[in-house]
């Protein structure tokens, strides 16, 4: 092996380990993928799941709460979910969700989870192999995406059960590992370790390119320029990208396909303040960069104030994990604490003991030496103006007034936003909202409610956040959908 790389090697349809020289750097598939999914977080890993060939059913001795969707359900009792008429099982749900199938999906796996009740899932699983279609994972980090860059002590806030994936209930996974949930939910640890046996579980490994970056996604044309069309008319993929290898090395790649699912999420780009002074050295995005200067020495129980602006969950769990280490805190926030539209006020208060808990601290306004919560600041409607070389900050406050503090660190947690630089115009031209910026809760990707496929372009679909389902239990409804969307395409003759 001296003097080469383990590189990854596309053979018929299954990517192999094979030693490759270290002049061999380009990974090239000289026939066109049928899927490549760009993204292997809960959404990208379901969608896998459902093309490898495991098919739902409904289970014969089945009885769904749901009155109506019961009746829909015995009335093709012998064919797949997957192969029936979407928009017809889902019509009239109603649920947490604004997507139709994402409610389908969610009832038929756990039918009365909204109202208290444990009915099992109505869906009996069948692997058939003549239904694979063979397809790419293509991730930055090992499956499970974003769940793997999340503190492993965090708590979800979706209750654990919520968090589990077709064909393995997550209480199950969790009992045979001989843990339990807290308070009826789940670490972000437990989460990323579940997603990632899950892969292997289900024997999915071999369709999962991880530690790759794309880095575009080019629609209709080849190396040479030329256009490449399918029989149907609509234009080849072609995917290009690096993967890094555990050596540091960048190895490029590129895959022509047939259709491409989005299934990045939005943890890619954080929002930024726009101020001066956002790009010094002590200022952060994320949690773990809080965590490393701990490791550090940097921030210590008696170091001057953590900085944390955001009054989102993400701020909430980092002054959660820094008062857990006695860590200073300095919270600021633009928002009012009564404000409706803040997170905090529209969680049940029993289920969410904890985020309750800093919504309170939030509401003090006493200053640091007099409060009751020791070591904690709440600056709410303060406005951040700029950050100093000397680990000053500048804030605005309600009155108009200048305000500055001595701090160690800052995080900035005030929200994410995809990062889709691989697509031509960011993928705004995607978006419901063409002359607006891409924005999962504002302006999110327009796809077909019951296929998930861009209304803009032809065998582009997304997924997951990018097209507005932000809870792991409902970005499987979009898998339900482009599943049987590729499924229905390529049974259809040539």
């Amino acid at each position: 092996m001296e003097n080469e790389k383990v590189g990854l090697v596309l053979t018929g349809w299954f990517l192999t380990l094979r030693p490759l020289p270290v002049v061999t750097m380009c990974f090239v598939w000289k026939e066109p993928l049928p899927v490549i999914i760009i993204g292997n977080g809960p959404s990208g890993i379901c969608l896998s799941y459902l093309l490898s060939g495991y098919t739902p059913y409904v289970k014969a001795d089945a009885v769904h709460p749901h009155p109506i969707l019961q009746k829909k359900l015995t009335e093709k009792p012998h064919v797949s979910i997957l192969d029936q008429d979407l928009d017809y099982l889902s019509e009239g749900l109603e649920g947490r969700s604004q997507s139709p199938v994402a409610l389908l999906f969610d009832t038929l796996l756990r039918p009365d989870t909204d109202f208290g009740g444990n009915t099992e899932s109505v869906l009996a699983w069948e692997h058939q192999a003549e239904r694979v279609i063979p397809h790419l994972v293509l991730g930055r980090n090992l499956p499970g995406g974003a769940w793997n860059s999340i503190e492993g002590s965090m708590v979800t806030l979706s209750q654990g059960e919520w968090m589990g994936l077709p064909d393995l209930q997550f209480k199950d996974w969790m009992r045979k590992t001989y843990r339990g949930l807290r308070d009826s939910r789940a670490t972000a640890g437990d989460i990323a370790h579940y997603y990632q046996d899950y892969v292997v579980k289900k024997g999915l490994s071999h369709n999962f390119f991880c530690g790759t970056v794309v880095t575009a996604v080019d629609i209709g044309s080849t190396e040479s320029g030329e256009t490449r069309s399918q029989q149907d008319g609509s234009p080849l993929f072609v995917v290009s990208g690096f993967m890094t290898s555990t050596d540091g090395s960048q190895q490029p790649f590129r895959f022509r396909a047939r259709n491409v699912v989005l299934a990045t999420g939005t943890s890619d780009n954080p929002a930024r303040l726009g101020i001066v002074g956002e790009d010094l050295p002590y200022v952060h995005y994320d949690l773990s960069a809080l965590e490393e200067a701990m490791k550090a020495g940097d921030v210590t129980p008696t170091s001057d104030p953590v900085l944390i602006v955001g009054a989102g969950l993400s701020a909430a769990d980092a002054i959660l994990y820094a008062r857990r280490y006695n860590l200073p805190v300095i919270h600021a926030f633009r928002r009012p604490v009564d404000d409706p539209g803040l997170i905090f006020n529209q969680l049940p208060k029993t289920m969410y003991p904890e985020y309750q808990k800093v919504h309170q601290m939030m509401r003090e306004k006493s200053v640091r030496s007099s409060t009751r919560y020791k070591g904690y600041l709440s600056l709410p409607k303060h406005q951040p103006l700029l950050f100093q070389e000397d680990h000053e900050a500048v804030f605005h406050d309600q009155n108009g007034e200048h305000r500055v503090f001595r701090v160690s660190l800052v995080l900035v947690l005030i929200g994410s936003y995809p990062d889709l630089s691989f697509l031509a115009h960011g993928g705004t031209d995607l978006t419901v909202d063409p002359d607006q910026p891409l924005s999962p809760k504002r302006n999110p990707i327009e796809v077909d409610p019951f296929t998930y496929q861009s209304t803009r372009q032809r065998r582009l679909y997304a997924m997951g956040p990018l097209v507005g389902d932000n809870f792991v239990r409902f970005v499987q409804g979009g898998a339900l959908a482009v599943a049987s969307s590729l499924l229905k395409e390529n049974r259809k003759p040539p």
